[in-house]
C-alpha cells in the first residue's frame, strides 16, 4: 500500500526537472566567473608588463594576482542577471611633504630679538629672495613640548592672508644637532615703524597718518572678523616698506577667540605702554576692544613720534592712563570696580574724577574729528570703543588732508637691511608664564594702601 505522503510519480519528475535547472545555473555561474577572473589577470598582467618593460621576469608575469573582491561577487539572485564591474572613484590628493631644512637660507645679518624668537635677515639659495627668518624660542623642559605660543602664532599667521599683515611662507627646521630648531620662514620689510620714528627728525604728517591708520585698521579688522586677537599691537610690530605700505607682524601672543569669548583669558598680554586698563585692573574676559586700546595709543604715538603712555610699572601705567582719560567711575565705566585688582582701588576724589578727559588739549592741532576718533579709541569702557569698521568709517579720514597715496611717502633707509637694530628702551611683550607685572611686583601688593599726590596736575598711585 503506498503512503499517502509519498511523493507521486509527477512530483518527483518536477523535483527532478528543478535540480538540473540549479545544477546548470551553478556550472554557468562558475563559468561566469572563470571567465571574469581570466580577463582581470590578462589586464593586471597587461599593466605590469607596460609598466615594467622588457626588464620584468616571464616567472612574474605569470603569477596570477590576487583577486579585487568586488559588490558584484556575491551570489546572484535567481534568474539574475549578473552585474557589470563598477569604476572606482579615485581623488588626487596632496602627498605629504617634509619641512625643508633652515640651510637653504643663507642668513646675512641679525635684526632683533623678541619675546618669543630672533629675528634675522636671509637670502633663498634658490631663488636670491631677501626674506626674514623668525628662529623660534623652544624651551621643551618648561613648555611641555612644542609651545602653545609658537603653534598658535603658526595657526593665525596661516589663517590671517592680508595685504597689511606679513605673509608667513613656511616653516623649516634646523639639521644635524640643532634638528630640533623650528623656523618661520615671513616676507621682508625694510623698516619697523618703532626704529623709524626714533630715526625721524619730525613726526608723520597729518596726511600719513591718516594712510597709516587705514592700513592698520584694514588689517585688525581682518583679524577680528577672522575670530583672531593680536594682543600685542604696539610700532615695534608694525613694519613698513619703501612703498609707503604696512604689515602687521609678531603674532607670539595672538589666539583665536569666539563670542562670547571664555571666561579664564589671561590679563598678562600686551606690552605694557599699550595695555588696555581692563587689562592692568585683572580682567580675563576680554574681546577686540583691547586691540582697540592698543590701536589709540599707536595713534597718539604715530602723532607725536613718542609713547603715549610711559609707565615704569602697573602701577605708573594706571596713573597716566587715568590722568590722560579722566578718573573711571560707575557712569563712565560701569562695574569696573568688581574688577579682581580694583576691588581695593584708592581713587582721588570725585572733584578730580569729574576733569575727564584731557586728549583734546594734550593734542591741541588736532581736529575735532581727530580728537574724537582719539578719545574713543582710549575710552575707558571697553564697551564705548568702536570696532576697526566702525573706526575706518570714521569722518576724520574724509576731512582735509585727505589721506597720502603710499606711492607718494618718502623713503628712509633700512636700518634691518645693514645692521642690527638698536635696542630701545621700551618694555618687552609679557611671557608666557611669568609672573604678573615687570620684575617681582605682584597686584595684590600694588593695590594695597595707596597714597595720592597733586603732580603737575596730575596723581600718582603710590605704594605705601
Amino acid at each position: 500500500m503506498t503512503s499517502r505522503w509519498a511523493d507521486s510519480a509527477e512530483d518527483a519528475a518536477r523535483g527532478k526537472a528543478e535540480r538540473e535547472r540549479r545544477k546548470a545555473e551553478k556550472e554557468e555561474k562558475k563559468r561566469w566567473k572563470a571567465e571574469k577572473q581570466r580577463k582581470a589577470e590578462d589586464t593586471k598582467r597587461a599593466a605590469a608588463t607596460e609598466t615594467n618593460g622588457h626588464h620584468q621576469d616571464q616567472e612574474d608575469s605569470d603569477r596570477p594576482t590576487k583577486r579585487r573582491r568586488l559588490s558584484f561577487d556575491t551570489e546572484q539572485a535567481d534568474g539574475a542577471e549578473p552585474e557589470t564591474e563598477r569604476k572606482l572613484l579615485r581623488f588626487q590628493t596632496r602627498g605629504w611633504q617634509p619641512c625643508r631644512s633652515v640651510e637653504r637660507f643663507n642668513r646675512l645679518n641679525h635684526i632683533e630679538e623678541g619675546s618669543y624668537g630672533f629675528v634675522s635677515r636671509a637670502r633663498e639659495e634658490a631663488t636670491g629672495e631677501i626674506v626674514a627668518i623668525k628662529k623660534l624660542k623652544l624651551n621643551p623642559a618648561t613648555d611641555g613640548g612644542f609651545p602653545v605660543t609658537a603653534l598658535r602664532e603658526i595657526q593665525c599667521l596661516n589663517a590671517a592672508k592680508h595685504r597689511h599683515i606679513v605673509d608667513l611662507r613656511e616653516v623649516v627646521t634646523g639639521e644635524g644637532s640643532a634638528k630640533e630648531d623650528v623656523y618661520l620662514v615671513m616676507e621682508f620689510l625694510e623698516h619697523d615703524l618703532k626704529t623709524l620714528q626714533d630715526e625721524m627728525e619730525e613726526p608723520f604728517m597729518p596726511s600719513e597718518v591718516k594712510t597709516l591708520l587705514l592700513q592698520l585698521g584694514s588689517a585688525v579688522e581682518f583679524l577680528h572678523d577672522h575670530w583672531i586677537l593680536h594682543r600685542d599691537l604696539k610700532t615695534s610690530n608694525i613694519l613698513m616698506n619703501n612703498r609707503g605700505e604696512i604689515k602687521i607682524a609678531d603674532f607670539g601672543m595672538a589666539r583665536f577667540c569666539g563670542d562670547p569669548p571664555p571666561s579664564n583669558l589671561t590679563q598678562l598680554v600686551v606690552t605694557l605702554w599699550y595695555r588696555a586698563p581692563g587689562l592692568l585692573l585683572g580682567a580675563t574676559t576680554y574681546d577686540s576692544a583691547i586691540d582697540m586700546w592698543s590701536l589709540g595709543c599707536i595713534f597718539g604715538e604715530l602723532l607725536t613720534k613718542n609713547p603715549l603712555l610711559q609707565g615704569k610699572n602697573e602701577v605708573d601705567q594706571l596713573s597716566k592712563i587715568f590722568e590722560l582719560c579722566g578718573i573711571p567711575s560707575e557712569d563712565t565705566w560701569p562695574g569696573f570696580k568688581r574688577l579682581p585688582n580694583a576691588r581695593t582701588l584708592r581713587l582721588p576724589s570725585q572733584t578730580k574724577a569729574a576733569q575727564g578727559s584731557i586728549i583734546r588739549s594734550k593734542f591741541a592741532t588736532l581736529t575735532s574729528a581727530g580728537a574724537g576718533l582719539l578719545n574713543s579709541l582710549l575710552s575707558l569702557n571697553p564697551a564705548q570703543r568702536p570696532t576697526a569698521k566702525q573706526m575706518l568709517e570714521h569722518p576724520y579720514f574724509r576731512e582735509d588732508p585727505r589721506p597720502k597715496p603710499t606711492a607718494m611717502f618718502p623713503t628712509f633707509p633700512s636700518k634691518a637691511g645693514q645692521e642690527k637694530r638698536r635696542r630701545q628702551a621700551t618694555p618687552n611683550a609679557p611671557v608666557r608664564g611669568a609672573a604678573p607685572g615687570l620684575g617681582e611686583i605682584d597686584y595684590s601688593s600694588i593695590f594695597k594702601g595707596r597714597e595720592e599726590e597733586e603732580r603737575g596736575g596730575g596723581f600718582q598711585l603710590k605704594l605705601v
